[in-house]
């Protein structure tokens, strides 16, 4: 029987897009049918396997991002999207594969769960990346995203305080804003595509969360200043105004949490 580190290894070395979404869909209806042995014995790669085609820039080069309704302005937006969904899949299938066995089923669950969220929002993406006469790497895309795994690839509690309850919970407050200009712009697909991804990344988020203070919990930590002492440390951005406080709320994450750090 295969192991579960085994089947998520083997969907992180899956640089082609479809394959990495089928392989992902495929974990998750194994993992649903316990077809997937509890073993974490393989390790996870150093970082997931490269996209063909796809030019990875630092952030500080990305060329700046037109605003406005032109075709090339909408490109250039669902590309990024497309990019950040992708990249999530990659983050989701890590946390389970890497930090699985010290954690709990729910853990694992969760996050394969997660993953097979983000391939289905990538999939959507692609598919209006498409219809607009582009697709995924035909554009450069920044390598910020994976920085933050690497960086907390050795604990469990520092990945969960950055991946879903900072850069996860930002789709939170950006998102809406996206939506409201998509449907002023005539896009009524494009903002039903970001409703869906906003509701399912509130549930995301909330997962983080709901792991990150059961792991304080364990280890007799006080979850909102461990979270902040691990942001402070580990992220390097910084967190900007405004938030979607209701959002946040929802998925388990008060202003008490993050209005210190902001």
């Amino acid at each position: 029987m295969t192991s579960v580190a085994e089947a998520i290894r083997q969907a992180l070395s899956l640089g082609n897009p479809r394959e990495k979404v089928k392989a992902t869909r495929a974990l998750a209806r194994a993992w649903r049918r316990g077809d997937l042995a509890w073993d974490f014995a393989a390790a996870m790669p150093e970082r997931p396997a490269a996209v063909p085609g796809l030019e990875l820039l630092l952030p500080k080069h990305m060329p700046k991002r037109r605003k406005g309704g032109s075709q090339r302005a909408a490109i250039a937006l669902w590309h990024s999207l497309a990019h950040i969904e992708f990249v999530a899949i990659d983050l989701a299938l890590d946390m389970a594969g890497r930090f699985g066995g010290e954690m709990d089923r729910d853990f694992v669950g969760d996050f394969i769960a997660v993953a097979a969220d983000e391939a289905m929002h990538f999939t959507l993406i692609e598919r209006k990346l498409r219809s607009l006469g582009a697709h995924y790497g035909s554009h450069p895309a920044h390598d910020g995203l994976w920085q933050a795994a690497h960086e907390t690839r050795h604990d469990v509690a520092a990945r969960l305080a950055v991946v879903p309850m900072v850069l996860e919970a930002r789709g939170l407050d950006v998102t809406p804003a996206m939506r409201e200009r998509l449907l002023e712009q005539g896009d009524s697909g494009g903002a039903r595509i970001l409703q869906r991804i906003l509701d399912d990344e509130i549930r995301h988020v909330a997962a983080g969360a709901r792991h990150f203070k059961s792991h304080c919990q364990r280890r007799g930590n006080a979850p909102e200043s461990h979270w902040k002492s691990l942001v402070n440390h580990y992220f390097r951005g910084s967190l900007k105004p405004p938030f979607n406080d209701s959002a946040r709320l929802a998925a388990g994450l008060p202003r008490e949490f993050y209005a210190g750090v902001a």
